[in-house]
């Protein structure tokens, strides 16, 4: 079942400005943290020593204030990206709240990262890192919708086929005859929220749907 939201709703559910979670979700791993440590170190410290270079003409302080930038880069850099994903849901023109049931579930183990190692010869090897992730495939009564898919946790395996599954379908066409993209959804049987990315504001999106799912 598909129930088209009313104009300004779909800005409501998806804001155009990080959330809290919408943050955490964008600082990335260890790794990715670190990279964007070592640009706002880098960065910052070079910005700042042009800018004492050039003190006393006027492009030292402009200087100055790009170095506080790069500095910032940890705290702006994820805020950046969350916009920017927030924006690839915000523009579809058409937003239909969906209440369908999970048709099929797997588990499916994939490669986030390779590298190569010295073992204990000497020799490189390459070394990879996996991680489980889960993919649910969602119908209605009008047949198959599409899949969302997220890393696995352990309160995931409580998932089962047939459960009731709330979310938000976007497309290009009003009459929703080819899905654009769907965000984040909502299990309210069990009392949980699954998706690679937390798009949708929770509260909002709980409340609409039980307003509108009556």
């Amino acid at each position: 079942m598909l129930i088209p939201l009313r104009p300004g709703e779909l800005t409501r559910l998806i804001p155009a400005v990080a959330t809290g979670p919408q943050f955490n979700a964008c600082s990335g791993n260890p790794r990715k943290i670190l990279q964007r440590v070592l640009i706002a170190v880098i960065g910052g410290v070079i910005s700042l020593l042009i800018s004492q270079s050039l003190f006393s003409s006027r492009w030292g302080p402009v200087w100055l204030v790009v170095g506080f930038v790069f500095l910032l880069y940890l705290l702006w850099g994820p805020i950046l990206e969350a916009g920017r994903r927030n924006a690839t849901l915000r523009r579809y023109p058409a937003a239909a709240i969906f209440e369908g049931q999970v048709a099929d579930l797997e588990q499916r183990e994939v490669v986030e990262e390779r590298r190569e190692q010295a073992d204990k010869s000497g020799r490189l090897e390459l070394v990879e890192n996996t991680r489980t992730w889960m993919s649910l495939e969602l119908e209605d009564d009008d047949g198959y919708l599409g899949r969302i898919r997220f890393p696995m946790e352990k309160k995931h395996q409580q998932i089962r086929r047939g459960m009731v599954v709330r979310a938000l379908v976007l497309s290009e066409r009003n009459d929703f005859s080819r899905v654009g993209a769907i965000s984040d959804a909502w299990l309210p049987q069990i009392k949980l929220w699954v998706g690679e990315y937390p798009y949708l504001l929770k509260p909002a999106f709980e409340e609409l749907c039980l307003r509108r799912l009556r």
